[in-house]
């Protein structure tokens, strides 16, 4: 899958609104909550232009049961996918395009905790959020074809600022 880190669209927030809607639908009583993360919803920075949900849901084993009807609204069940507790279902517009990641948490997960303080923390400390938008530039033009490599470059980043994003969310 090729890395596209583009600049950042403030249609972002409207997708995110109008597939939401969607997830709501399909998943039901499950649901407590759906958050956006990840970078689209960090505004002013450059993004890979992929939607992330956060969904908080009550059961896993409900969310298990609804993989069919994920499916219905063009989602791919993938399970846990190296995350346990998580259930991540991806959107894709054509095999190499993604358009939407949803990960979903069981209530009270740290995960959930973690993602939110980080995506609070970015929009927070706009400074750090454009350090992050220019990491990601840079990272996808070094590794244009390998997503791997583009994430791996991100790590250390993304796990510094985590802390600081726990220790802040602590103290606020």
């Amino acid at each position: 899958m090729n890395v596209e880190v583009v600049p950042p669209d403030p249609a972002w927030q409207e997708e995110f609104h109008k597939e939401s809607r969607q997830l709501a639908w399909v998943m039901g009583e499950n649901i407590v909550a759906i958050h956006h993360i990840g970078s689209t919803a960090i505004p002013g920075i450059y993004a890979k232009p992929v939607i992330d949900f956060l969904i908080e849901v009550k059961s896993t084993i409900m969310t298990d049961e609804q993989n069919e009807a994920m499916a219905t609204i063009g989602y791919e069940a993938m399970g846990e996918f190296g995350l346990a507790g998580r259930r991540y279902f991806r959107k894709n517009c054509s095999p190499e395009v993604r358009t939407h990641n949803a990960h979903t948490y069981e209530l009270g997960s740290f995960e959930i905790i973690r993602h939110l303080a980080f995506r609070d923390y970015m929009i927070a400390h706009p400074n750090d959020a454009q350090q992050y938008s220019k990491l990601k530039r840079q990272l996808a033009k070094q590794y244009s074809h390998d997503m791997e490599g583009y994430m791996d470059g991100k790590d250390k980043f993304v796990k510094i600022m985590e802390q600081k994003a726990l220790l802040w969310q602590a103290m606020t």
